[in-house]
């Protein structure tokens, strides 16, 4: 009998370690402007924000955020291939919303990696933020420039990887900030895990206050 409990309790602990290894995405904040639905009709920029040590959940953010927003109907373009990976990093903003303009957008989509840190905590033995940017190329600029059954079992130390995101859409006809909302994400498996979880809760989030429709 002894044997029985100590099995199950070994066992019970190592899902309860697997569960707290597993990515874990969790939405902080959102904000959604007056009247700020996003028409279908709409062209927009996906420009995912982070420095060239991230250069694949870029890629990944990017690529699965168009697919996901043209799967709602939404006609959505990558920075990264429409412009190349830098392209717009040096220029002014009048130059650069020219360049973005002239491709026919008329919205933006910023993905921004606001912290990504490791953190050590003791779990314990039972199982059991900045204003919102109101101006899309500010906002942008700004990121490149300044930001670069309950058993009683024993605890143990846990390293966790924590991304903290935050989406952003904008109008660019008036300039104006339509929707931004933070998330923060434990432990995703891969670039493409964490892109695909950000995606999926931020445009659930959109869908229930009215920014986008089905």
């Amino acid at each position: 009998m002894k044997t029985f409990f100590k099995t199950a309790a070994l066992a019970i602990f190592a899902a309860s370690a697997l569960l707290t290894s597993c990515s874990n995405t969790k939405l902080l904040s959102s904000y959604s402007a007056p009247n700020s639905k996003l028409p279908k009709s709409s062209k927009v920029l996906v420009m995912a924000m982070m420095g060239d040590q991230d250069k694949k959940l870029r890629a990944n953010m990017e690529k699965i955020m168009v697919e996901c927003l043209q799967a709602r109907g939404i006609n959505a373009g990558s920075a990264i291939e429409e412009f190349g990976i830098d392209a717009l990093k040096s220029l002014d903003e009048k130059t650069a919303m020219k360049k973005i303009k002239d491709q026919g957008f008329d919205g933006a989509f910023t993905i921004a990696l606001l912290d990504k840190t490791k953190e050590s905590s003791y779990k314990r033995g039972r199982i059991g933020i900045a204003p919102y940017p109101y101006r899309f190329w500010g906002y942008y600029n700004h990121y490149y420039s300044n930001f670069y059954g309950r058993v009683y079992m024993p605890g143990y130390i846990s390293d966790d990887i924590k991304f903290i995101l935050e989406g952003s859409v904008y109008g660019l006809q008036a300039d104006k900030l339509l929707y931004s909302a933070k998330t923060k994400t434990f432990n995703p498996s891969s670039p493409k895990a964490l892109a695909s979880e950000f995606t999926k809760k931020l445009l659930n989030d959109m869908y229930k206050n009215g920014v986008i429709a089905d």
